[in-house]
C-alpha cells in the first residue's frame, strides 16, 4: 500500500461501483470532502450520463461529476488505488476478482464476509462463485481488525447490525465473561433495505408500524459468530432478533448478556473504555445512547445497564455510516496509513 508520505503528498484515485443506492450516496457525501481522495470514477448502470447532482439532490452543485456504465474490461483502470462496491449482494463476487492485484477493494455487500460457502449460500440463497477470491478479504470491522486491514489489499465490510452488535459484545468476549446466552434485540430505519421501494419499506407501511423480520435467519448472525470466534473463546448461545424502526436512518441494539460473576456498570464502561481506548469512534454514554446522536455520523454510541449478573449493552449507530459507508473511509483511510479519522470528522445535528 502507499506509505503515509505518499498518500499525503497526492491523492489517492478512486472508484465507486453502484454510486446510486444509499451506500453509494454516502460514500459520496463522504469522499467528496476527503482531503486525499480524488473520485475518478462512479458507476450507476441504470443512471449512466446523468449527473450525480441530479440523482443525489443532496448533493447539488457540490460535484460535476456523472454516473457512467460500469466498464466491462477493467484491466485499463489499474491505475486506480481504491475501488468501492457499494452493490446488491452477489455482484461484488463477479467483480472484484477481475480488478488488478494492485488495486484495493472494500466490499460493502455481504459476498465476502463469510468464509464458509455453504453458510453463505444457506443465509444468502445463492451459491458462492468467488471463494478463492473470497480468502484474499479480511473482515473490516476497523475496532477489532485495525492491524490486519492496515496491511490487506481486500477487505470486506461488515453488515449494519454485525457492526453494532460486535462493537458491544468484543470486549465481553475478548475478557471470557460471558456465561450462557446472549440475546440481541436490534431494530433498524427503512434505510437499511435499499433505495429501490418495496413493500416492507414503503412509507405509509412503515411509517406508523413496528414488526419483527427474519427470526434466527438473519444474514448477519454468522458473521457475528464468525468474528466473535476470532476476537475469543466465543461458545455462546445467541438469539438474534431484527426489528423494523419507523425512521428513516439508524441501528439500536440491546444486548442482553449473563456475566459469570456480577458486574456494575461502571465497571463494564471502564472495561470498554480500555478496550476501545485507541477508538475515537467508539463513545461510552451515560444511560442509554440515542439514534439521534449518531445520525449522519461515524460514531458507535455504547450504554450500559447491569443488576447482579446481568448486563445490558446498548449500542447506536448510523446504519449507512458506521454501518456501512464511513467504515470503509475508515479502512481505507487505514489501507493508506492515513489517520483514520481523516475526513470522517461527521457532526450529528441537535435536535
Amino acid at each position: 500500500m502507499n506509505s503515509k508520505l505518499e498518500t499525503q503528498n497526492s491523492k489517492l484515485r478512486v472508484a465507486i461501483f453502484g454510486g446510486s443506492g444509499y451506500g453509494g450516496s454516502e460514500l459520496l457525501r463522504i469522499l467528496l470532502l476527503h482531503p486525499n481522495v480524488e473520485i475518478a470514477l462512479v458507476t450507476a448502470n441504470e443512471h449512466a450520463g446523468k449527473a450525480v447532482g441530479e440523482v443525489h439532490r443532496n448533493l447539488l452543485g457540490l460535484t460535476d461529476l456523472q454516473f457512467t456504465r460500469a466498464p466491462e474490461d477493467l484491466a485499463p483502470w489499474g491505475e486506480l488505488d481504491c475501488v468501492f462496491l457499494a452493490l446488491p449482494h452477489g455482484q461484488a463476487m463477479e467483480i472484484a476478482p477481475r480488478l488488478p492485484a494492485e488495486t484495493a477493494v472494500i466490499d460493502l455487500s455481504g459476498d465476502f464476509r463469510l468464509r464458509d460457502a455453504s453458510s453463505f449460500a444457506q443465509h444468502y440463497g445463492r451459491e458462492h462463485s468467488a471463494m478463492k477470491a473470497q480468502a484474499e478479504f479480511v473482515y473490516g470491522l476497523t475496532e477489532t481488525n485495525r492491524e490486519v486491514i492496515r496491511t490487506a489489499r481486500r477487505v470486506a465490510n461488515p453488515g449494519c447490525f454485525a457492526t453494532a452488535t460486535l462493537l458491544g459484545l468484543a470486549p465481553l468476549v475478548a475478557n471470557n465473561l460471558l456465561s450462557e446466552r446472549v440475546i440481541v434485540d436490534a431494530k433498524t430505519g427503512s434505510s437499511g433495505s435499499g433505495a429501490k421501494p418495496a413493500s416492507n419499506t414503503h412509507h405509509p407501511q412503515r411509517s406508523n408500524s413496528f414488526y419483527a423480520y427474519k427470526p434466527f435467519t438473519h444474514q448477519h448472525v454468522p458473521e457475528i459468530e464468525q468474528e466473535l470466534s476470532s476476537i475469543g473463546d466465543w461458545q455462546n448461545e445467541l438469539v438474534f432478533m431484527t426489528h423494523s424502526l419507523p425512521v428513516a436512518r439508524g441501528i439500536f441494539a440491546s444486548i442482553y448478556t449473563l456475566m459469570k460473576e456480577e458486574i456494575s456498570a461502571a465497571d463494564a464502561r471502564a472495561m470498554f473504555a480500555e478496550f476501545y481506548r485507541d477508538s475515537f469512534f467508539v463513545r461510552l454514554v451515560e444511560g442509554s445512547p440515542d439514534i439521534n446522536w449518531v445520525k449522519n455520523t461515524n460514531f458507535c454510541d455504547i450504554g450500559f445497564a447491569a443488576r447482579g449478573r446481568q448486563l445490558v449493552v446498548f449500542t447506536a449507530i448510523d446504519n449507512l455510516v458506521k454501518g456501512a459507508a464511513g467504515q470503509a473511509v475508515q479502512n481505507m483511510n487505514l489501507m493508506f496509513g492515513l489517520d483514520e479519522k481523516t475526513g470522517l470528522m461527521l457532526m450529528g445535528s441537535n435536535p
